[in-house]
């Protein structure tokens, strides 16, 4: 019988993904690549290249030691193609096969590479997802607006996880408003697991070394977890010493405590090494043993059966062009501080720094520190999407995509969020300690010492009012503007502009 290809990319490394459900070990040929054209589409971190091509190879090992016939090419292969499409060529020539087996991938470009392919191609929806495609649609249709809480509950009922019969857990779906603590003095976490790297591990280190020692990030020192039992230590390790406390202080910021009581399993989690629904089960016992309070484990249970599955159907249902959206008309470039230039802005050194050092932030460094400069300075969507994809570990355009072109950067002019995610300096002094140490002054207003948040806050809102003015979160915003004295507001913007100018020249700002 001839057999067929079964494609497994880096982020389907789960022995029950749909392609490898669909084969037969008999007759299939397991294809698994490393390809240049996937290491250079963006300028992945090292980090990230180290963790997913050796997570690829111990995949391949356990594949093979469960009897699969597995062709794998490594990236210093010289007859390697250099990309999937090429290498799927290459498999298909050397062992007589016509049709192959795909499990969807999580971006549009490889989505559209494997349609246009000239081998016969049966593509599998991935359902290692709670929500299908069409139960995405059919939620969706019809709604004036897509918001995550409604699309939460209707997760909750379908899993089951923190119901108390039909109704929630401790009678209201959501306890965000305890989750929103900001940090007291001497506020650190535990650190994550760290995991020596193994023989396997150290081959790769080698490789990136050599082949991407240029591309922004610290290579070392590599801890990631690399094979499920890894991850399932670090899950553990999460669920006794950072749970409990992860509720009131997921939103904090503190100098020198990457992580705080951040899980970082989202690495794990979106390239397969644990299944989503598992962990969340993991969580809901905890509370259920008195282990963590409710507040916490509602709230890391949102993050996954909630926005993540709610931005994968936000994806898939708006299309191949989502990524490129840019409703604001945003056209600065990047500044050079995210890519590690000088800056005397002690939020964004800090930002940028963890994310250097780790492949890694939580969601408040990204949400309300880079991607709020980024669109209150008004940087061309398309740039700090590409630096998000490029830069963290954990990040898949499906994912990726929805989280900085819509909410952070409001560029698909409201599908996900119902306003703009902006905010002067008073907001990131309430929730970390990084105001404490900064050049500019968290509570001056205008003029040189003035924090570029609160400068460029009124620009944005001023630069955008027709848009915003009437929606009914935001008129308060302009009405207190519209009240102050003219010669400020005059000054402010002033001064908003002369910053501009000043990230325009490659200024330190």
């Amino acid at each position: 019988m001839t057999p067929r290809l079964v494609l497994v990319l880096g982020d389907q490394l789960t022995s029950s993904v749909a392609a490898l459900k669909a084969a037969d070990k008999t007759r299939d040929v397991v294809v698994m690549a490393e390809v240049a054209a996937e290491t250079h589409y963006v300028p992945h971190h090292p980090k990230k290249i180290v963790f997913l091509f050796a997570a690829m190879r111990k995949f391949a090992l356990r594949l093979k030691a469960e009897g699969w016939r597995v062709a794998y090419s490594r990236l210093d292969d010289p007859e390697n193609a250099g990309s999937i499409g090429g290498e799927l060529l290459r498999r298909a020539e050397e062992f007589g096969a016509s049709q192959m087996l795909a499990t969807e991938p999580g971006e549009w470009r490889l989505i559209e590479a494997l349609n246009a392919h000239p081998l016969e191609l049966q593509l599998l929806e991935d359902d290692r997802f709670l929500c299908s495609h069409a139960e995405f649609d059919t939620w969706a249709e019809g709604r004036k607006s897509l918001r995550m809480e409604f699309f939460y509950r209707e997760m909750r009922r379908k899993t089951a996880l923190l119901m108390d019969g039909d109704q929630p857990e401790g009678g209201q779906w959501n306890f965000d408003h305890d989750n929103r603590k900001g940090p007291p003095k001497g506020l650190a976490g535990p650190v994550p697991p760290r995991f020596e790297p193994d023989p396997v591990t150290d081959e790769v280190l080698e490789l990136v070394e050599t082949r991407f020692g240029a591309h922004f990030g610290d290579l070392y020192p590599f801890w990631f977890a690399t094979e499920p039992s890894q991850a399932e230590a670090a899950l553990d390790h999460f669920i006794a010493h950072a749970l409990p406390r992860f509720g009131d202080y997921q939103d904090a910021m503190v100098r020198g405590q990457d992580f705080l009581f951040h899980s970082v399993l989202s690495v794990y989690i979106n390239s397969g090494l644990l299944d989503p629904l598992t962990v969340c089960r993991r969580a809901e016992a905890a509370y259920r043993a008195g282990q963590a309070p409710l507040n916490a484990v509602e709230g890391f249970i949102r993050q996954i059966i909630g926005w993540r599955e709610f931005v994968r159907g936000v994806y898939f249902r708006e299309g191949p062009g989502y990524a490129g959206r840019n409703a604001l008309g945003h056209r600065r470039r990047l500044p050079a501080l995210y890519w590690g230039g000088d800056t005397d802005m002690r939020c964004l050194k800090e930002a940028v720094g963890v994310t250097r050092r780790d492949s890694y932030a939580h969601h408040l460094p990204r949400l309300m520190v880079t991607g709020n400069f980024a669109l209150l300075a008004g940087v061309d969507p398309r740039e700090v999407h590409e630096w998000y994809l490029a830069v963290y570990a954990d990040a898949y355009e499906w994912v990726e995509a929805p989280n900085t072109v819509g909410m952070s950067q409001f560029a698909d002019g409201g599908v996900v969020g119902s306003k703009p995610y902006v905010s002067s300096g008073n907001y990131i002094a309430k929730m970390s300690d990084y105001c404490q140490s900064c050049t500019y002054g968290v509570k001056v207003k205008r003029g040189p010492d003035a924090c570029p948040f609160n400068l460029l806050y009124w620009h944005f809102l001023l630069r955008h009012r027709t848009r915003f003015a009437q929606n009914p979160r935001m008129g308060q915003i302009y009405r207190t503007w519209d009240r102050m004295d003219e010669d400020h507001r005059a000054a402010v913007l002033a001064d908003a502009e002369r910053l501009l100018a000043r990230l325009d020249a490659g200024e330190v700002v």
